[in-house]
């Protein structure tokens, strides 16, 4: 597994990018969650969004480490 990506030069950690993955999807996830009501039934919305980053950051990196190397 690589642990660094070289963009133009610059090593940065592939968590980072991980990270950048997981957040705009756990966006999308989001809004499309508030869009239908879905954060009516939940107790504490920033929690469940925190809860649900961490379950998308924990499959993109296992993706990751599946097909990407």
């Amino acid at each position: 597994m690589r642990y660094d990506i070289d963009i133009a030069g610059v090593l940065m950690p592939a968590l980072l990018l991980w990270l950048l993955i997981a957040y705009a999807a756990s966006s999308l996830l989001h809004a499309g969650l508030r869009r239908i009501g879905f954060y009516r039934l939940v107790w504490h919305p920033a929690l469940f969004d925190f809860a649900v980053f961490i379950c998308l950051l924990g499959g993109v990196v296992y993706l990751s480490s599946e097909y990407l190397s």
